[in-house]
């Protein structure tokens, strides 16, 4: 029979901001955390064009961004009474949910973070206890804050040989799990942010479903090597992490117009091929520097279902390379899952933040809590 207090919501809506992931799950020390509900709810058209605008400076940027925190509390909150219907629990069998909010600003360089959220509001709509700010007390002690899941990886996907946990979402990020060393992780770059960007220039689509733009495209080497060898921070050794303060739309612009006659004799389709294969070189190459002895590479987040970049990958890394679907966890549904973990080991006290991942002073117990 289970009881309460092993039961916790994890709520994600990642860099690429196209929807709301939900998990609900059974976590009880020392055994695998068992899901019982999934939900994904698309994110409001006008809420992401919103939250987009938010990553950059703007008029009212306070109110807009106070306003945005509620519609997007509002969204979590109905979220997670799909997961309690699903599930058919009431609200009060779950111990809390753990909701990582928006980032729309991460500049751990000048001791800052933001991400919208209104974890009070999602408390009270849901009766649920939230735990929230999952990134703030690492940075505070002089972390990156960020990844925030190499813990959860290690706890659900660590193995008796070198392994890479890789999340595709708009950024990627890495967790290197060896026996008998420390837990490494680190973001490597852009995962969609820029293939999203460049598809919905082109084509009006949110995304490359399964890499078919990209596939009717070819790689140009040329622009490849440069948009590798032109952005020091992908040589830089971890602890680092990034997001869309650096790569972004007027990134990847400053790249082409520099080679800005050349561009125009290649197609829409070229330059996505190309962003396609960056993506999977900046990857292996991030994991050849730092565990060249990986024997295999799991893969989840929202990226794992392009087929194109998952063919691209398979190529670049040279490794066995599986869907964490096949370890028991569907793809999509790891970073929510780890989140509820983070609620949980928020509630037991465990040190989720791990001084060889961010870089900070020590452990550090993450989140906030707003009780029910």
């Amino acid at each position: 029979m289970t009881t309460p207090a092993c039961m916790y919501i994890g709520l994600m809506s990642g860099t690429s901001m196209d929807g709301i992931d939900g998990v609900l799950a059974r976590i009880v020390p020392g055994a695998r955390p068992e899901v019982l509900a999934q939900a994904s709810l698309p994110m409001p058209a006008d809420l992401r064009t919103t939250l987009l605008a938010l990553n950059a400076s703007g008029p009212d940027e306070l109110g807009r961004a106070s306003l945005a925190s509620q519609a997007l509390a509002h969204c979590y909150a109905d979220t997670t009474a799909q997961l309690l219907q699903d599930a058919a629990l009431p609200p009060s069998a779950i111990t809390a949910i753990g909701a990582h909010g928006q980032t729309v600003r991460h500049r751990p360089d000048l001791g800052y973070t933001v991400q919208l959220n209104a974890p009070a509001l999602l408390a009270e709509r849901t009766g649920i206890a939230v735990i929230a700010d999952f990134r703030a007390r690492d940075v505070a002690a002089g972390g990156q804050g960020a990844p925030l899941v190499p813990a959860f990886h290690a706890a659900v996907f660590a193995g008796d040989a070198p392994r890479a946990v890789l999340n595709l979402g708009g950024i990627a990020n890495v967790t290197l799990l060896a026996p008998g060393r420390p837990i490494i992780g680190f973001d490597t770059g852009p995962a969609n942010m820029l293939l999203d960007e460049w598809c919905r220039r082109h084509t009006g689509r949110d995304y490359d479903d399964d890499g078919a733009f990209a596939a009717a495209g070819k790689v140009d080497e040329q622009i490849l090597a440069y948009l590798v060898s032109s952005e020091p921070w992908l040589t830089r050794r971890p602890p680092k992490s990034t997001g869309r303060d650096l790569f972004n739309a007027a990134w990847l612009d400053s790249r082409l117009n520099a080679w800005e006659g050349y561009c125009r004799r290649l197609a829409p389709g070229d330059i996505q091929a190309t962003l396609q294969r960056f993506t999977a070189v900046t990857i292996a190459q991030a994991i050849d520097r730092e565990a060249p002895d990986t024997r295999d590479v799991l893969v989840c987040g929202g990226g794992a279902r392009n087929g194109g970049l998952m063919r691209d990958l398979a190529e670049t890394l040279n490794r066995p390379l599986t869907p964490t679907d096949a370890h028991g966890i569907p793809a999509q549904s790891v970073e929510a899952l780890a989140f509820a973990w983070l609620a949980y080991a928020h509630v037991q006290r465990i040190p989720a933040g791990l001084p060889d991942v961010t870089g900070a002073r020590g452990p550090r117990i993450l989140g906030a809590c707003y009780p029910a």
